[in-house]
């Protein structure tokens, strides 16, 4: 991992450290997919056909810097990375679920349905 680390805005936080490590609209669901099985780049764009090809980029490096996720070069054509979760980036799979089983009360609260899809068009509920 040769890029430094990010630091964290304000380090005497530990609620901003955390949304600083996962928090925005993609992380989760990026550390959701990879929690199921190591991926390749293009993998995971077609699990998250909404996001784009940078921010894709931008938040794989910044999980990368913070030792949540783990770049491999296989160097073996045509996807010669393969991006998988570390030990400790595992550690936060219990967040990422219950985040996850919040969100799917949250839509029925205020739609009455179960939600239609989950992680911006992937396959699991």
């Amino acid at each position: 991992m040769g890029e430094p680390r990010r630091t964290n805005p304000v380090s005497d936080c530990p609620l901003t450290a955390a949304l600083a490590a996962v928090g925005g609209k993609w992380k989760m669901i990026i550390l959701y997919w990879l929690a199921e099985e190591p991926r390749h780049f293009a993998g995971l764009r077609q699990l998250m056909p909404s996001i784009s090809q940078k921010v894709l980029t931008e938040q794989l490096r910044e999980l990368e810097a913070d030792e949540i996720v783990a770049r491999e070069v296989t160097g073996a054509a045509p996807a010669p990375v393969i991006y998988s979760l570390t030990p400790y980036g595992r550690s936060l799979m219990p967040l990422v679920e219950t985040v996850r089983t919040w969100g799917r009360g949250h839509i029925e609260r205020f739609t009455g349905d179960e939600p239609a899809t989950s992680l911006s068009a992937g396959r699991r509920r």
